[in-house]
């Protein structure tokens, strides 16, 4: 079986090259992706909505879609990475592939190993007002003389550090990555994400960057959207008890608060050395989602949909599986079902009580 580990936010003409590449690499292998959800790594909001991106990776080529729980999306890479790989390691998973700036395998494996034999320095960094993927590449080239930068061979090695600690048998597989993951500009057929959600926001035409199909599920909707809920919430509640919030980024969001009419400007006014923006952001969807300290696990794994070559794997592997496969929306957690109906507070969604079966 084949992994791959994917936001689709939203499902664009550089995941469709993705697919067909590890088709074309692993012909008639079965294709799991690791879907997150309606809440991202980045402190993003998805614009489509997670059964809408099920259907989607299903009609363009996947074969099984398994949930990455909110718990695990919504936090930093390492952590995030850990509860992707953990899931592909109870599927019986052979190969992960992923996209890759530098595509060098050897170095992204040099990198994991050394920080997983070491404690790398990166308070000296982030003290000096870079974020923590600038600052642990900074560590890497101070430490071994490697230079890397780019957001898809950092997250690379999360995901080979979480393999070697799984003691999994997976086998990671590079695709090279052609353009800038978090560049603002689109040129040519592939741009990246993020390019493509500020054409959203700005209700421009993407119809160039993405398959025809995506057009049809695509929801303008972002974290401000969510302010009112999330001011509420850091005015009326102990934030240190959210997973990331110490007493003093605590007392700043509650000092700023009160003159800040969106995300944006609360987030400058609490901007510093020791918070950048980006930790911010993903903090605000912290409170948003009631993340709380330290409550992460891998309880089930939650199936979103197959196709008939999906469902016959499944049924291959399921009495080896050690953790419950669950199909029906409500037996899963208490805390995934209430992140869903906040997400639904927006976006007007209805939770779907089955997989999606797309009949090949």
């Amino acid at each position: 079986m084949i992994g791959i580990i994917c936001e689709y936010n939203p499902f664009h003409n550089g995941h469709l090259y993705h697919l067909n590449k590890v088709k074309e690499m692993f012909p008639n292998q079965v294709i799991t992706l690791i879907l997150v959800g309606n809440f991202l790594n980045r402190g993003e909001i998805s614009v489509v909505e997670k059964y809408d991106k099920t259907k989607l990776a299903l009609d363009y080529g996947v074969d099984l879609v398994v949930e990455l729980p909110t718990c695990f999306a919504i936090q930093a890479a390492d952590i995030y990475a850990y509860g992707a790989i953990t899931i592909l390691d109870n599927l019986n998973c052979d190969y992960l592939v992923f996209g890759s700036e530098s595509n060098d395998l050897k170095v992204l494996d040099k990198i994991a190993q050394f920080q997983l034999d070491n404690s790398i320095e990166l308070n000296k960094f982030v003290k000096k007002g870079y974020n923590y993927p600038t600052s642990l590449s900074l560590a890497i080239q101070e430490n071994l003389s490697i230079k890397i930068d780019s957001p898809n061979d950092l997250l690379a090695v999360s995901y080979i550090k979480a393999i070697k600690k799984l003691n999994s048998k997976i086998k990671p597989v590079t695709i090279k990555r052609t353009n800038d993951y978090h560049s603002n500009k689109t040129t040519g057929k592939i741009s990246s994400a993020t390019s493509i959600r500020h054409l959203i926001y700005n209700n421009k035409d993407i119809s160039n960057y993405v398959p025809k199909q995506t057009i049809n599920y695509i929801k303008n909707i972002k974290l401000n959207d969510f302010f009112l809920i999330i001011k509420y919430k850091i005015m009326t509640e102990d934030l240190t008890n959210y997973q990331d919030i110490d007493v003093n980024l605590s007392q700043s969001l509650k000092k700023h608060i009160l003159v800040s009419n969106d995300i944006d400007t609360l987030i400058m006014k609490v901007k510093s050395k020791n918070y950048t923006y980006n930790k911010i952001k993903r903090c605000l969807v912290h409170i948003l989602c009631c993340l709380k300290k330290n409550t992460y696990t891998i309880d089930y794994i939650h199936v979103l949909g197959f196709n008939q070559k999906g469902r016959e794997y499944l049924n291959k592997i399921k009495k080896k599986v050690s953790l419950p496969i669950i199909t029906n929306y409500d037996k899963l957690l208490d805390y995934q079902i209430l992140v869903d109906s906040i997400y639904s507070l927006i976006n007007n969604t209805n939770n779907i009580n089955k997989p999606i079966f797309k009949n090949n």
